[in-house]
């Protein structure tokens, strides 16, 4: 398994991102993948070459329009898999977190209210 979402730290976070956008795209480069996902670009390479080595990518190289050597970031069938499994996870996730949030805003409005009726 490339990543594990049990708790969805940051870097799981980072990979399904990664995994996401190649998906769509496998010719943005590290640079664009550290804009898009607002971190370093040590951070989307060290990413990067994980999921290579867990076999959820592989490297293609080509030659871009300024002669200089670029890559593309293909899903291999492990790696396809892997998204699909890490789609559901994260998913599942978000919604314990959206369950968490709409909890604690419920809990804010009802002691915000209990402090609005009460005299000062």
């Amino acid at each position: 398994m490339c990543v594990h979402m049990m708790n969805a730290p940051r870097d799981d976070a980072t990979n399904y991102g990664l995994l996401k956008m190649l998906e769509a795209n496998p010719k943005l480069s590290q640079r664009e993948l550290a804009s898009r996902l607002g971190i370093s670009l040590g951070k989307v390479n060290f990413c990067l070459k994980a999921l290579v080595k867990k076999g959820c990518l592989k490297v293609n190289n080509f030659r871009n329009s300024n002669n200089k050597l670029a890559y593309a970031y293909l899903l291999t069938s492990h790696g396809v898999d892997e998204k699909a499994h890490m789609t559901v996870t994260f998913l599942q996730y978000k919604m314990q977190e959206y369950d968490r949030l709409r909890e604690e805003i419920e809990e804010l409005k009802s002691e915000a209210a209990q402090q609005q009726s009460v005299p000062r």
